[in-house]
């Protein structure tokens, strides 16, 4: 089945709620499996600081999306003014209870300075999300371990649209480690030749001009215009921004998808994706702490 579906006109969309409901649909089955040949089935404990609306419907998401594929979800609310003692030794008790498979901890916190501290505490065993120290670590050290989820779904987008990542060159635009920096890493892990840019990066027009896979993680909109991408590359818009106009992407859609091969659109190409890496992040993480334990 392919994973792409063609516009009027120009490059072909790659549709990432389709793509996530493939991947949870072959996450709800191994969960199943694991059901049956183990008696476990994978617990995602989420911790939640506050009561950020956006946060909140974010949570909310993750936790129907686990539901879907039969894994348990159980949501931590926490004030908003607890110390960082009291939020480390929170996830330190979830590190040690062994129906916890999995831990997310919501970003942003209220106060930005826990979180550093409180990553760091996460098991990376159970880090799902991918963005502990340790797990970082192990992503920059190319050793197994659970990577961060929206550059997962950006390698998944990719693959299921049958792109052949070797000797390509991957320009991604935003240094930041939710996505950017990591993101970099599993493109070199495909033998991609990596090209790291910013929003201040001189010439910027020229060095998306040489894209042949062009990934955007800025959360800027517009900041790429449609005129700069190459003619036939792959242009993957990370970018979520919120404008009077709708949700729109970094990418000018329009006049990108007139000179690219595929692009995936804002709303519905990386966001449903991300989703879908943590639930199969959460599975992996059980199945691996199943194997240890049994």
């Amino acid at each position: 089945m392919p994973a792409t579906a063609p516009v009027e006109s120009g490059a072909r969309i790659i549709d990432g709620r389709r793509i996530a409901r493939l991947v949870r649909d072959e996450v709800q089955r191994e969960v199943e499996r694991l059901v049956t040949e183990r008696g476990v089935r994978p617990a995602l404990d989420v911790i939640l600081v506050g009561d950020d609306p956006a946060s909140r419907i974010y949570v909310e998401t993750k936790q129907k999306a686990c539901e879907q594929v039969g894994i348990k979800s159980r949501v931590h609310r926490l004030d908003p003014a607890i110390s960082e003692d009291e939020l480390v030794h929170f996830i330190y008790r979830l590190n040690r209870n062994p129906e916890v498979h999995g831990i997310l901890l919501q970003l942003p916190l209220p106060d930005r300075a826990l979180e550093k501290p409180a990553l760091a505490e996460i098991d990376p065993e159970k880090d799902v999300d991918g963005l502990s120290p340790s797990s970082q670590a192990r992503l920059f050290n190319g050793d197994p371990g659970l990577r961060p989820c929206t550059p997962l779904g950006v390698i998944e987008l990719i693959d299921r649209s049958g792109i052949d990542l070797t000797g390509r060159r991957a320009v991604v635009v935003g240094t930041g480690v939710l996505v950017g920096k990591p993101l970099s890493l599993l493109l070199l892990e495909r033998n991609a030749t990596v090209v790291l840019c910013h929003e201040f990066t001189s010439a910027l027009s020229a060095e998306v001009g040489m894209a042949e896979i062009l990934i955007a993680a800025v959360g800027k909109p517009g900041l790429i215009r449609g005129g700069w991408i190459r003619s036939g590359a792959v242009v993957i818009d990370v970018g979520i921004n919120r404008t009077p106009n709708g949700i729109v992407g970094d990418v000018e859609f329009d006049a990108a998808r007139q000179r690219a091969a595929m692009i995936t659109p804002v709303p519905g190409g990386v966001g449903p994706m991300t989703v879908a890496m943590l639930v199969r992040n959460t599975f992996i993480a059980t199945e691996r702490i199943v194997t240890q334990v049994m």
